[in-house]
């Protein structure tokens, strides 16, 4: 990822034919959070736990549905994410920029959490958890070279 510009707030980054194709195949694993993941309480002593547990599980999936066709819409709009000969060019809002984080996060934490939240090394890599693995450390990238982008965005030319 290569800052290249900041026209009117945007940052404009500049990445390669293979960083593009890898972000996009990052993306389409968009949302990998398990849907039940987040409980309303960890104690369950609250009033109506599973009808409130419900009323949070359906807000959150229409919260991903909603991120997930705003992804589509940045993806198709040529003015926000352009494929050119030599890659591709992404330009974001600050708002974008901290949205795609988010939604990058969720896949590098859902890929975490359905790779049994494992803490340090990835024990038992097999042909099944390999892509959860290679989205959780792809999303972490790419959240890494973001943030840096946004650094340098705020920090001034």
């Amino acid at each position: 990822m290569k800052l290249t510009r900041r026209p009117g707030g945007r940052l404009v980054v500049e990445l390669g034919r293979r960083e593009g194709n890898l972000l996009l195949l990052v993306l389409k694993q968009y949302p990998c959070l398990p849907p039940a993941h987040q409980p309303l309480s960890k104690s369950g002593l609250l009033p109506n736990q599973q009808d409130t547990q419900q009323l949070l599980d359906e807000a959150l999936a229409e919260q991903r549905a909603e991120c997930k066709k705003q992804l589509r819409a940045l993806l198709a709009d040529p003015q926000r994410f352009k494929k050119k000969t030599d890659g591709y060019r992404l330009s974001l809002s600050p708002g974008d920029a901290e949205w795609l984080l988010q939604v990058l996060n969720d896949i590098r934490v859902g890929s975490w959490v359905i790779l049994g939240s494992p803490e340090g090394r990835v024990e038992g890599l097999n042909v099944e958890n390999a892509k959860n693995y290679w989205a959780m450390e792809m999303a972490g990238a790419f959240q890494a070279e973001l943030v840096a982008a946004l650094d340098d965005e705020w920090d001034g030319p």
